[in-house]
């Protein structure tokens, strides 16, 4: 049963160069004329101002991650407070629009039912609230601190260490916020197609957020291991090649063109196999043969491999997706041993003529042997994840798959760690997650089909949204604007952005209806509106005709205006929100973060000029800041920006 797609980081083995598709090079600067693509309780307040004195530990530890300053803060506050509550975890959040505020340290009336009955001195909640505040280190990052009600400590920052903070970054990079993770590799198991049969819409979200997620690791520094789980052995080959032997009895002349529609040729063979006994009989010694390694078999079921894999490349190639494929029968010359183990633990036991995993909380046990002898699902899948934490030394693993497959995964998990393979607690490591995703749906609110009932496929899905991008594009005259690559490149961009982020941006685990006009609307929250704010960005940089690198080093950045402050403050949030996205494993939350970014950009200009204006230095840095922020969202959704509209 095929699964998982990945893409290959940097620092892994390079896989085949038939799955290995590199984004855009070569581009044109983002702000040269010809540039289009780039890669209610009682309150009371106590008000303190911090001491000029500066505390450079939490800064030096987390130099992008704001919250984890903060709590780094409060981590030493409360160590002063309470020097014998060792095991108290700081509780810190960002506030709430309108509270008072920028972040507040919830930890008061949680440490108050600790202490209350041994003797303390403090008299209640805002008693120890006011404690941790007094024993806060001073810091140039806090402009001011308060209490209120029960003992909540609101921080105010400061809007000079914050501009500072964001000339840092312009200078040094994005990449010096990119959150740090208590792992440093990872697996992410994802997209995974079947052979012989086409890619189509039920595929788009695995791969879609898998790459998401393989993204957002890597930016934090964690080598992933990008896996293909494809589905390429099983006992369907032997029907596929007697009738691929049947059709062709040169094999050698095969050739994707000779073949056709490859989900036709699987239908046709499954039609076969159903209605000639002769022809079931000899697929099911084809497969016999095939798993006993004859090399006329294995040369046809490569064949049969070969051509699915040009297929599955159109797609990978047009969502920018790299991927190393290590599919079921990689994993099959490891499945003796590993069941081996498991027996040797007392874990299996017959059933039926099979063998089985009894599992504590489940009404049906785990199959690992059929009773004709055969393997299964969960005997790959089990030897896979041995395998990854035994010869890849993978600290975390990731299977994206609908939401239909939990039960399956909850089983093996569980098989898993009664082998002692994985720890009690599920967010120990070595981990293990299953990110299920619900459907994608269409008008009637049923499974996304074609008008005749077939799967829609998805090379077909986004070739038409290309098109229809690009004919928007056309009829607001930017075929007599820009050059034919340009206007290509544009709708490509827009075109498959489009498909993504209307993916990407809803709960994955619920599902959602896919539907052209909206995620190709330039109004709301879709790609569209997002990459032409961006452009937008851009073209206020050019028009300034300054030289935004030079003004990055000369050029001093002030948040005085409200509007200011509060881009400001959410550019610098940035890190803690991949960060809650990458341990959470839902990218949503960096498409509203971004989405968030864009009100927030244009609340301020629709209110500060910024061209010619006394500021214009430190609002073009501004602008620099949340179109750099803006790119680095769209890298890690896996979306091509555009700089031009």
């Amino acid at each position: 049963m095929a699964r998982s797609l990945t893409l290959v980081p940097v620092i892994a083995t390079p896989p085949s160069s038939l799955f290995t598709f590199n984004r855009l090079h070569h581009l044109p600067s983002p702000y040269s004329p010809s540039g289009v693509l780039r890669a209610t309780a009682k309150r009371f307040t106590f008000v303190t101002k911090s001491k000029s004195v500066t505390t450079m530990a939490a800064v030096q530890e987390y130099p992008g991650n704001l919250k984890r300053q903060v709590e780094k803060l409060f981590d030493a506050s409360l160590r002063s407070t309470v020097p014998d509550e060792t095991g108290v975890e700081t509780e810190v959040t960002a506030s709430l629009p309108g509270k008072p505020g920028d972040y507040q340290c919830n930890n008061a009336m949680g440490l108050w039912s600790i202490i209350k009955g041994k003797g303390t001195q403090f008299k209640g909640p805002p008693a120890v609230g006011q404690a941790l505040l007094k024993n806060l280190p001073a810091s140039e990052m806090v402009e001011s601190c308060s209490v209120a009600g029960p003992g909540f400590v609101n921080v105010i920052l400061s809007s000079k260490w914050m501009a500072k903070s964001i000339e840092t970054m312009l200078i040094d990079g994005i990449d010096t916020w990119a959150p740090s993770l208590p792992v440093k590799r990872a697996v992410v198991d994802f997209s995974s197609p079947n052979i012989a049969k086409e890619m189509h819409v039920g595929h788009l979200r695995s791969t879609i957020i898998g790459d998401t997620l393989a993204r957002m690791l890597e930016y934090s520094k964690v080598e992933v291991l990008r896996r293909n789980h494809v589905g390429d052995w099983g006992t369907q080959f032997g029907m596929l090649i007697e009738y691929l032997f049947e059709k062709f009895p040169d094999t050698e002349s095969v050739t994707e063109t000779a073949i056709g529609d490859l989900q036709s040729f699987y239908k046709e063979s499954k039609s076969k196999f159903d209605a000639d006994p002769e022809f079931k009989e000899k697929a099911q010694k084809a497969v016999v043969r095939l798993q006993g390694g004859d090399a006329i078999y294995r040369k046809a079921w490569t064949k049969i491999c070969d051509i699915s894999r040009a297929e599955f490349a159109k797609v990978y190639q047009r969502l920018r997706v790299e991927l190393e494929e290590k599919g079921e029968s990689f994993y099959n010359p490891y499945i003796a041993k590993v069941i081996e183990e498991l027996n040797s633990k007392g874990l299996i036991e017959e059933s039926e003529g099979a063998r089985v995993i009894f599992l504590e909380g489940f009404n049906i046990p785990l199959m690992v042997v059929k009773s004709d002898g055969g393997f299964n699902y969960a005997s790959t899948d089990l030897t896979a994840l041995w395998y990854r934490l035994n010869e890849e030394k993978a600290e975390w693993i990731v299977y994206v798959t609908d939401v239909g497959q939990q039960q399956h995964f909850s089983m093996f998990f569980k098989a898993a760690r009664k082998a002692g393979w994985l720890p009690e607690s599920d967010k120990a490591y070595p981990r293990v997650d299953h990110v299920g995703f619900g459907l994608v749906k269409g008008e009637d609110g049923k499974r996304f089909r074609t008008r005749s009932s077939e799967v829609v496929r998805l090379v077909d899905l986004l070739d038409e949204a290309k098109t229809r991008s690009k004919t928007a594009l056309i009829e607001r005259g930017k075929d007599k604007e820009w050059t034919p690559e340009e206007l290509d490149q544009t709708a490509e961009a827009v075109g498959y952005g489009a498909v993504k982020y209307a993916d990407l941006k809803n709960n994955r685990s619920t599902s959602y209806t896919f539907n052209f006009d909206q995620m190709l609307s330039d109004k709301g929250n879709t790609a569209v509106y997002l990459l032409y704010a961006h452009a937008r960005i851009c073209s206020i940089i050019r028009k300034s005709g300054k030289d935004i690198d030079e003004l990055k080093k000369t050029g001093k950045l002030a948040l005085d205006h409200p509007e200011e402050r509060a881009l400001g403050l959410h550019l610098l949030r940035f890190a803690e929100t991949v960060e809650a996205a990458c341990a959470n494993l839902l990218p949503h939350a960096l498409c509203e973060y971004l989405y968030e970014l864009s009100e927030r950009y244009t609340s301020f200009y629709s209110v500060h000029q910024v061209i010619g204006s006394a500021e214009e230095a430190s609002r073009l840095l501004l602008c620099e800041a949340t179109a750099i922020v803006m790119r680095k969202c769209f890298h890690l959704l896996g979306i091509t920006p555009v700089y031009k509209i």
